[in-house]
């Protein structure tokens, strides 16, 4: 994957220098959210956070783009903001870093309307690492810690902290003129881990997992005993989280690109329906 992302890089910069007009930049802000096991709702303001990027496409005719992005940001949950498994008393936040190629279609002509409403997929990778705070306050990274046997327990291994990704969606683009854009877009990310969350499936014997992996394992595994009353850790083998299906991510927010021009690239004679210059290909 990394090895495909780097050759269209490279690609859209030499496209950059065959063909400058074509190339757009984009800058992005936003927010990033997540659906998984300490986040049920499908879509939800609830502990979004703020995220941002940067990106680059090229116009290969006056509705279809290539496109590379990159992103920052972050995703948390909460079971104190899930009455479904308050009693679990689990959180986490992680930080965000994606890089996706995708495919962009304009469903109609944007130089010829007032904006146009476009689709999106392609296919990327991600990196991620949850954390929590302790009892004390205190930052703990939960992959190293094995919460859920992993590393000893019925072959669970330590899961890998980048991940692929799909992402898809669509928006809103308003042109302020040929050359500048605005955009309002929405994308899902499909992963292709279920640790997102740190979060997967089913509970080890306490004294196990104090055995194999440490107390601070066995106290960000269940954290039902920091209640009032103090909850039991529960029996091994009592469901943590669902494994049926992996953890999704996405991101809204609002762009602007410009286009990329040399001197050599010169002006335009004619006129849109915006009234603004139609490029020449």
């Amino acid at each position: 994957m990394g090895k495909i992302l780097l050759t269209v890089t490279l690609s859209l910069l030499s496209a950059f220098v065959l063909n400058a007009q074509n190339l757009h930049l984009s800058l992005f802000g936003g927010l990033s959210n997540y659906q998984g096991d300490l986040q049920k709702a499908k879509f939800t303001f609830s502990q979004a956070k703020f995220t941002y990027g940067g990106g680059l496409s090229y116009e290969i005719g006056e509705r279809f783009y290539v496109r590379l992005n990159v992103a920052a940001g972050r995703v948390s949950g909460n079971d104190k903001s899930n009455a479904i498994n308050a009693k679990r008393n689990l959180s986490f936040s992680s930080p965000i870093t994606e890089l996706h190629l995708g495919v962009e279609y304009d469903l109609m002509n944007v130089y010829e309307k007032r904006f146009a409403i476009y689709i999106f997929a392609g296919i990327g990778g991600f990196k991620f690492n949850p954390s929590a705070l302790d009892a004390q306050g205190r930052k703990v990274y939960l992959q190293p810690l094995g919460t859920e046997g992993q590393g000893f327990f019925q072959g669970r291994k330590k899961y890998s902290l980048t991940s692929m990704v799909i992402p898809f969606g669509g928006g809103l683009k308003f042109p302020v003129n040929d050359d500048v854009f605005v955009r309002l877009e929405a994308g899902i990310r499909k992963t292709f881990t279920d640790y997102l969350d740190d979060v997967s499936t089913t509970y080890v014997d306490e004294t196990t997992l104090l055995i194999n992996n440490g107390p601070k394992a066995v106290e960000l595994a269940y954290r039902g005993d920091e209640l009032t009353p103090p909850l039991v850790y529960p029996n091994q083998g009592t469901i943590r989280g669902s494994p049926k299906r992996t953890d999704y991510y996405y991101i809204i927010g609002a762009s602007i690109s410009f286009r990329l021009r040399t001197k050599s690239d010169g002006g335009h004679s004619g006129k849109s329906k915006l009234g603004c210059p139609v490029n020449v290909y």
